[in-house]
């Protein structure tokens, strides 16, 4: 995940605020982890920036579809990851592929 990261880093240095890149930065990381936590053949991370803003899609290859829900005392952290998704992103939603799914967001360019 740290290569990922620098990426996501990479090219977030070159589009909005710093505050929307920090949004950017912990909303991929919760879907990278979700990814690679909730399936066991990994994922695969894509960032594009386009005139609307920015777009990360991580997909992995299973087909249960992923549930935002609030964590109970048990749970301790686990179970936040798509209720900040949720919350953060201008957009967010998820895409059916022949294998498994992409999960997406998008940042507007303008938002703040």
């Amino acid at each position: 995940m740290p290569e990922s990261r620098r990426a996501l880093r990479e090219l977030l240095a070159h589009w909005g605020t710093p505050e929307r890149s920090a949004v950017a930065e912990l909303l991929t990381s919760e879907l990278v982890t979700n990814a690679l936590v909730h399936t066991d053949d990994g994922a695969v991370l894509t960032a594009t920036v386009g005139p609307r803003g920015l777009r990360v899609e991580v997909r992995d290859f299973v087909a249960r579809d992923p549930r935002p829900r609030l964590p109970d005392a048990h749970e301790g952290t686990n179970g936040r990851g798509l209720v900040l998704v949720e919350s953060l992103a201008d957009e967010w939603g998820v895409r059916k592929h022949d294998v498994g799914k992409s999960v997406w967001f998008e940042l507007e360019t303008d938002a703040a």
